[in-house]
């Protein structure tokens, strides 16, 4: 996961720098060797995972650094010695475990690791982390996500084994923040059948009689992780404004006609496809296009 962000902001670095003319090699070169260091090292053939590494690094010795939990307990540095840090997924199947390679397809960077990797990932957490059913789900921290008969995306599972003893701790939970950022990567890459079950699931829960449907809450009220909802435009439309190149883009993930909203720093609208044709309504402000580039589904 933070692999993925890390070349995320390499690259994203390296096309800012290119753009004001600069030197970006030493971006370029960090970038190609996370690259492949992520997709032959922290690929199993399935889904991308994390490799504990603790011993001999610079950052000393995990048991001896202060953090906001308390220290760790004589059983806690048995585990430490035998897992590894406390808190961490390991082998395990992580719901945005390639969350930067969504991040760069939204903001319109591009690829950032292997498109039939990122594809599998999705699809192993898909098939190994969406449960429709929750009643046999044990979730110690904070159940009323969702529970009993409701469904959802899990955080985290370890198809192949290898659980930690002590996981990171949101785990066995489920966040509509993550739950909409993996349904619209997966309309991205093809999955719009599954994306939407997800969809759907969520909405299920937040129908307005158990919960708020307004009010997705997390780590508190109203929290911000949620608003990953807005991808979902993208993920189905694949509508994206350059607002450099002044190029409108469409890629749908759907077929047929579509109206989608569309909001940029100078405007908004409406946009959408009628007869096969790509078209802009701009409703408020100016939204300075020109040029379209659509590819029909």
């Amino acid at each position: 996961m933070c692999g993925s962000f890390y070349l995320g902001a390499l690259k994203a670095a390296s096309l800012m720098g290119r753009a004001l003319g600069e030197n970006v090699s030493a971006y370029e070169e960090l970038f190609g060797k996370g690259r492949r260091f992520l997709e032959k090292q922290l690929f199993n053939g399935e889904y991308f995972f994390q490799e504990v590494r603790w011993d001999g690094l610079r950052a000393g010795n995990p048991a001896e650094v202060p953090s906001m939990h308390s220290g760790y307990s004589p059983e806690a540095l048995a585990l430490l010695r035998k897992e590894g840090p406390k808190y961490q997924y390991g082998k395990g199947c992580l719901a945005d475990g390639v969350l930067g390679a969504w991040i760069a397809a939204v903001c319109g960077i591009g690829e950032i690791l292997s498109a039939a990797k990122v594809k599998s990932h999705l699809r192993a957490v898909f098939r190994y982390n969406f449960k429709r059913d929750l009643s046999e789900h044990a979730n110690p921290q904070r159940p009323s996500y969702a529970m009993g008969r409701e469904g959802g995306l899990l955080l985290c599972t370890w198809p192949k084994g290898g659980r930690p003893t002590l996981p990171f701790p949101y785990s066995d939970e489920v966040w509509t923040g993550v739950e909409y950022q993996v349904a619209s990567h997966l309309m991205m890459t093809g999955g719009v059948r599954q994306g939407l079950e997800i969809v759907r699931t969520v909405r299920d829960r937040y129908d307005g009689c158990v919960r708020n449907p307004f009010n997705e809450y997390e780590c508190g009220h109203w929290y911000a992780r949620a608003m990953s909802s807005y991808g979902l435009l993208q993920g189905l439309t694949g509508v994206r404004y350059d607002a450099v190149e002044k190029v409108l883009y469409l890629n749908p993930a759907v077929k047929g006609n579509f109206r989608s909203f569309i909001s940029t720093a100078t405007g908004y609208g409406t946009v959408g496809v009628k007869d096969g044709k790509p078209f802009i309504e701009v409703r408020h402000g100016r939204i300075d296009v020109q040029k379209m580039e659509y590819r029909a589904p």
